[in-house]
């Protein structure tokens, strides 16, 4: 996606030469009107499929989701939520997701009652590193026998290696933008 490519080397920051910081428009304050354009992307990407819920985690994931689903005809967008809360009781999926931002790992959990073996899921998130947030949401659908059509990253850093992780492992990834490599503070795309 051109568009986002160039939002990124216009307002986009490489910090080292593993971390991308897109905190103006991504994942701290967010571009409302570019997220629509960021959503129907997905679904030009995603077309034809038979998606009837969108799977992210909180927080950044969840308003790419909610953008994206308006395109899919407004499937609910269920998010895992890091621990689980008081209120949610006992009947959940667990899983533990590593971070790579914060570099710890974490129990992410979904109420039972909002995955099934009749879904067919899309997963959304902000970021694709390492992979491990992807896999941790593979894991929950799968433990509720959801089908997953496909997962989608609004940027891919693939020197860390998740995405290909990912479709070693047979599923479909779709990343709008593909970082290949940060070499003195440029940010070089695929």
């Amino acid at each position: 996606m051109e568009a986002l490519k160039n939002k990124i080397l216009a307002e986009g920051q490489a910090v080292g030469a593993e971390i991308v910081r897109v905190d103006s428009f991504l994942n701290h304050q967010i571009d409302a009107e570019f997220m629509y354009e960021i959503g129907e992307e997905f679904k030009k990407r995603f077309a034809g499929e038979d998606i009837n819920k969108i799977l992210t985690i909180e927080a950044s994931g969840i308003a790419i989701a909610v953008c994206a689903a308006k395109y899919f005809g407004y499937p609910p967008v269920v998010f895992a939520k890091k621990g689980a809360p008081g209120t949610m009781g006992t009947d959940y999926y667990s899983t533990d997701a590593k971070s790579f931002t914060r570099g710890v790992a974490s129990s992410i959990v979904i109420a039972k009652k909002f995955l099934s073996s009749t879904d067919r899921i899309l997963i959304i998130d902000d970021f694709l590193a390492q992979g491990e947030a992807a896999f941790a949401l593979c894991n929950l659908a799968e433990q509720a026998g959801a089908a997953i059509v496909g997962i989608g990253a609004v940027i891919e850093k693939e020197f860390q290696g998740g995405g290909g992780r990912l479709r070693k492992s047979g599923y479909r990834v779709e990343s709008l933008a593909v970082i290949e490599k940060i070499t003195d503070g440029k940010i070089l795309f695929k």
